[in-house]
């Protein structure tokens, strides 16, 4: 199956398959602070991750967007201030799902990495082959299902480990720079599946240094800026009209130091 030829509405018409009503969303981070060794590098951060959006966070390099996916994951905590997951302390099993960078896809196939990740969450035995297809349709991989995962391009392992992520339904799915290094053609796919995601109901949260990126798929942004949410809106009305300095010399392509 040939993925860039695939009918984007057919990837979109995954819409039917809604979601049940948001357990972990949205996620509020308070006064959120996070130090390492005595650095603080995540100083007094407020944001709010809204259910069925897609926000972009942006800002230069060491603004802390890697650190925020990672406290909204629950996978660090912070030195201060509070997250909250819907009424919950900490993400309800499965509900939120993050995507590296640079995937780590196991030691087999690609049909077994998703069949593996169905199991982990509880799939039904008798519905993973075929939920397990699905997902690579889904993706374009179908084709490539027996090939070992750590043989396919950079593209196609981003493509797999997006929707070895989707196989949890998360509520909410983070994205880590998932098209860096990536040629257009292995980014519009993942673009297409980022939007498939958010057509079932997912909300999404991308770091990206895109900003062509923010605008195709972006409804929110966030710009941060030394550990801190500087600017929080739409994301017309971000572009449109900034409202801080920092935030208009990050659009107009100035350095911030």
């Amino acid at each position: 199956m040939n993925f860039m030829a695939l009918d984007q509405s057919a990837v979109i018409g995954q819409a039917d398959k809604m979601k049940p009503a948001p357990r972990a969303l949205p996620v509020r981070l308070s006064g959120v602070a996070y130090d390492v060794g005595g650095l603080r590098l995540i100083d007094g951060l407020g944001l709010t991750v809204a259910p069925r959006r897609r926000l972009a966070l942006i800002g230069p390099n060491g603004a802390g967007k890697s650190l925020t996916l990672r406290l909204v994951q629950g996978l660090i905590r912070p030195t201060a201030g509070e997250i909250c997951w819907g009424e919950h302390a900490a993400p309800p099993a499965h509900s939120v799902a993050l995507v590296f960078q640079r995937p780590t896809l196991l030691r087999r196939s690609v049909l077994a990495n998703i069949r593996h990740a169905l199991a982990a969450y509880g799939a039904p035995r008798a519905g993973r082959e075929d939920a397990a297809m699905e997902l690579l349709e889904m993706a374009g991989l179908a084709d490539l299902a027996d090939r070992p995962a750590r043989r396919l391009s950079g593209g196609e392992q981003q493509r797999l480990a997006l929707v070895r992520a989707l196989a949890a339904e998360p509520e909410l799915l983070l994205l880590d720079e998932p098209t860096a290094s990536l040629d257009p053609q292995a980014t519009q796919a993942i673009e297409m599946l980022i939007e498939a995601a958010a057509a079932r109901g997912t909300s999404v949260v991308l770091v990206t240094h895109d900003l062509g990126q923010v605008r195709r798929l972006a409804d929110d942004v966030a710009f941060l800026h030394r550990g801190r949410v500087l600017e929080h809106g739409t994301a017309d009305e971000f572009f449109d009209e900034p409202q801080t300095q920092e935030a208009a010399d990050f659009v107009a392509g100035r350095l911030l130091l």
